[in-house]
């Protein structure tokens, strides 16, 4: 049974929630090595900003290659993101900006 577009964006959540926390959190954010003290406060981690460019891209990559998901014919049951008008998309396609600043701004 083929995903529909909603599973298809709902996959790539993880993707969207990874970049925004870094944008805002930098090397704090656990996505990027940033752990809490016993307090709860964000700690900085030890990975290089280079490091974390890398995972910022490959989720960028990811949220564009999914973007892309489009049927080739009427027999293809590929989900049509493409094609699509979802908030979800939306949510998505904002990520990819906002990724694709972090790295620009933290190159």
């Amino acid at each position: 049974m083929a995903q529909t577009v909603t599973e298809v964006l709902t996959a790539g959540s993880d993707s969207v929630t990874l970049i925004n926390d870094i944008n805002t959190n930098g090397n704090k954010s656990i996505h990027a090595g940033g752990t809490t003290d016993v307090d709860g406060n964000a700690v900085e981690g030890t990975w290089t900003q280079a490091e974390i460019n890398v995972v910022v891209q490959r989720n960028v990559d990811h949220l564009e290659l999914i973007l892309t998901y489009a049927p080739v014919d009427a027999e293809d049951d590929t989900p049509n993101v493409a094609g699509a008008a979802d908030s979800k998309k939306t949510t998505h396609v904002a990520a990819v900006a906002t990724g694709k600043t972090y790295i620009t701004n933290n190159s």
